[in-house]
């Protein structure tokens, strides 16, 4: 990791997190790859999703629903929402509404945020 910045993990638990780590724990069981180069590819996973969705994601997303818990620890937000709708808004197209029946956002400050800001890198987990 570039300048000892370090990134969180909770990306890993995504349907792509968890497809990397079956495969590599897959390769470290056959003895194709050592344990540590697998702890540098998770790592590399981390720093790279977080970097794409800072960089890469421009759409505007307001959510509505009944928000069933929340909680803060350690600089941490966690927010339960049930009957999500996500309106989402991208340049030049029409604006999509998605539907679920739980989500959970885990909210997380980020390593650029100036302290006492409340911008940060974000995960969903639909239920």
């Amino acid at each position: 990791m570039s300048g000892g910045q370090s990134y969180y993990e909770f990306y890993r638990g995504s349907s792509i997190g968890t497809a990397l780590t079956d495969a590599l724990d897959e390769l470290i069981t056959q003895g194709d790859i050592p344990p540590q180069l697998a702890m540098r590819v998770l790592q590399q996973f981390d720093k790279s999703l977080t970097e794409c969705l800072q960089k890469g994601v421009k759409n505007k997303t307001t959510i509505k629903g009944h928000l069933a818990t929340y909680r803060l620890c350690d600089d941490v937000w966690t927010f339960v929402i049930k009957d999500p709708q996500f309106k989402m808004e991208g340049s030049g197209t029409q604006a999509e509404t998605v539907t679920a029946p739980k989500v959970k956002i885990v909210a997380c400050k980020s390593g650029d945020a100036p302290e006492g800001k409340k911008s940060g890198a974000k995960s969903a987990d639909f239920a």
